[in-house]
Formats: structure tokens, C-alpha cells, sequence
């Protein structure tokens, strides 16, 4: 059984297992820190239903899209929602560890699973278990990282979204293979710990690294921000 979504006040249909991985605004966030533009080259790694890469070309719709899936389902949810949405994208399903591209890429996006395999209790949905990071322990961010950074052209950019305490983690990944690194806190509300991080970097580059203010999501009513709601509903950018 699948369900409909809908993203960025209904520019995007969204169609998704009913029970497994749900969609979240991480998706649509991860989708507004890529820096791509007209004509580039995308890359969604473990893209899942599509949601990343479409909300990319909802803001730019003449940039290329390929997305990797390991699950079959979602490969196939995947090439059917860019069918729905009318938004040409070439779905391939694969392990990002195996997967090399023939040619490479102007920019990579990739959502990894948040969860470390065996601290959590397993979700009994397969295919959640594994986007949750349920299982798989042996693909960690540094896989994540090496499969990006061998699918990039040379100064092209990979935007990461991910838990704030896997922020070391992610920066120990990118090492020397990438600089120019931005960090992008989302604060859930004014005055609290940021619970994700964006990540943006650059292959080859010496750049020193930036932190940004960062983006508080929910006002004090749990209500979004006029900013959140703006990249939401609006497709505006984040700090590009």
C-alpha cells in the first residue's frame, strides 16, 4: 500500500510506502542547500522515493538528475514519481559501495541513514530498517563519503544532511578529499540544541571552513518560521 504527499506547497506529488521510511523536511532542506544551476549535473545518492532530487528540480528545472537506490521498491516508486511530476530523471537501482557512474557529476546530495545499526531497537518494515540504519553496519558515512567524492567532477559540491552529533563524523569523512566546508545548524526552535546539520563541501578545494547562523525551523506555537516556511513552501534557497 502506498500514500500521496505532497512538497513545497503541492509543487511535488510524492508517492510512498505506507509503512515504511516516511519523507520528512530534511528532504526538502537538503533540497534547497544544493548549489546547482541550470544544466548541471545531479547526483541523489540512496535517493529513496526521489523526494531530494525532485525538490532540486522544482527550483531548477533544467538540471540533470540520477538518483541511486539500493531498494527495489523505492527505485521503482522513485522512477515513477519523476513520471508523476513530469520531471525527466534516470533512476538506477544499486549499492552506492559497488556503483560507479560513467561520467561524473557537477553536484551530489545524499540523506544517509541517521541510526547506527544495533544501538536501536530493528523496525519490523525491511525497508525502513535499512533507510533508518537499522541494519547495514558496515556502510558508515565514510562510504557515504568516498562514494560521493568518486562520482563528483573536480571542485563540484556534496550536501549532506544528517543528525548534529554526527557532525564530527562527517567532517573526520570528508578529510583532505574536500574543503571549502559550510556548516548549516537547523535549530527545531529558538534557544534549543540543533537537533540535524547540512553539510556542504567542495572536492578539491583548500578553502577554510564556514559555520552559518543556521536556520531555526519552528517558532514558539510549533508553528515554522517565516524562513522555514519561505524554503517550505516557497523553494527558497538556504545560504547560497
Amino acid at each position: 500500500m502506498t500514500r500521496v504527499i505532497h512538497l513545497l506547497n503541492k509543487a511535488i506529488a510524492l508517492q510512498q510506502p505506507g509503512g515504511g521510511f516516511q519523507t520528512s523536511i530534511d528532504a526538502v532542506l537538503l533540497a534547497a542547500a544544493c548549489p546547482v544551476k541550470g544544466g548541471e549535473t545531479l547526483l541523489d545518492l540512496g535517493c529513496g522515493v526521489g523526494a531530494a532530487g525532485l525538490c532540486v528540480l522544482a527550483r531548477v528545472p533544467d538540471a540533470r538528475l540520477t538518483g541511486v537506490e539500493l531498494l527495489e521498491r523505492e527505485a521503482e516508486l522513485a522512477r515513477h514519481n519523476a513520471d508523476l511530476n513530469k520531471m525527466p530523471a534516470n533512476i538506477i537501482q544499486a549499492d552506492i559501495q559497488n556503483w560507479h557512474a560513467a561520467d561524473r557529476f557537477d553536484h551530489v546530495i545524499c540523506n544517509p541513514p541517521y541510526l547506527t545499526a544495533g544501538a536501536h531497537l530493528q523496525s519490523p518494515d525491511a525497508a525502513k530498517a535499512r533507510a533508518m540504519g537499522h541494519v547495514d553496519a558496515d556502510v558508515t558515512l565514510t562510504h557515504w563519503v568516498k562514494a560521493a567524492h568518486r562520482a563528483l567532477k573536480s571542485q563540484g559540491s556534496l550536501t549532506i544532511v544528517h543528525r548534529a552529533d554526527a557532525l564530527p563524523e562527517i567532517l573526520s569523512a570528508l578529510g583532505k578529499r574536500f574543503g571549502a566546508v559550510e556548516v548549516i545548524p537547523l535549530w527545531p526552535k529558538e534557544g534549543k540544541e540543533a537537533g540535524r546539520v547540512i553539510v556542504r563541501a567542495r572536492k578539491d578545494r583548500k578553502t577554510p571552513m564556514m559555520l552559518h547562523a543556521g536556520l531555526t525551523l519552528h517558532q514558539g506555537d510549533g508553528a515554522y518560521t517565516l524562513a522555514a516556511d519561505a524554503i517550505l513552501r516557497d523553494k527558497k534557497t538556504l545560504f547560497l
